[in-house]
């Protein structure tokens, strides 16, 4: 993760955060986030053995991590600018279909409720294909003030 154009992470300083972006779960197997040129949240995951189970499948975790991981970023995104923070309130994930070691993950996440103190997001992950692998919805809590243990 980067500042590169497009980059979901870029408008974050990082002075607030406890772990820096680089040393996150996500960073540590390559997810990389990004916008689609619509503006949406998208992410895009190399699978290697390290986000695999021992049939070199995906494991279902990282379909729920990459689906938290989207709707945590955009959302912190665009309500820390305002001094409010988020943080994780659900995460329901349906596994459709397996992707293998050696694929790619591409996910999309899009909002539909935006509110005062929840915002929640559909998820999609399909491999390179297109074929649906994992579809999430993601509650955000959205809190006013400073975000606990923030420097």
């Amino acid at each position: 993760m980067g500042n590169e154009p497009g980059d979901l992470t870029r408008d974050f300083d990082e002075t607030d955060l406890v772990v820096p972006l680089d040393r996150m779960w996500s960073a540590t197997v390559g997810l990389r986030l990004s916008e689609s040129t619509d503006g949406l949240p998208t992410a895009v995951l190399e699978v290697t053995e390290a986000v695999c189970q021992p049939l070199g499948l995906v494991h279902g975790g990282i379909y729920a991590c990459v689906a938290e991981e989207l709707a945590s970023t955009a959302t912190g995104r665009a309500v820390m600018p305002e001094g409010r923070w988020c943080v994780g309130q659900s995460n329901v994930t349906h596994f459709l279909h397996a992707a293998r070691l050696g694929g790619t993950l591409h996910a999309v996440a899009r909002s539909i409720h935006q509110g005062r103190s929840t915002w929640v997001w559909d998820v999609e992950c399909s491999n390179e294909s297109g074929r649906l692998c994992a579809r999430s919805t993601v509650t955000m809590a959205v809190r006013d003030g400073p975000m606990p243990g923030s420097r």
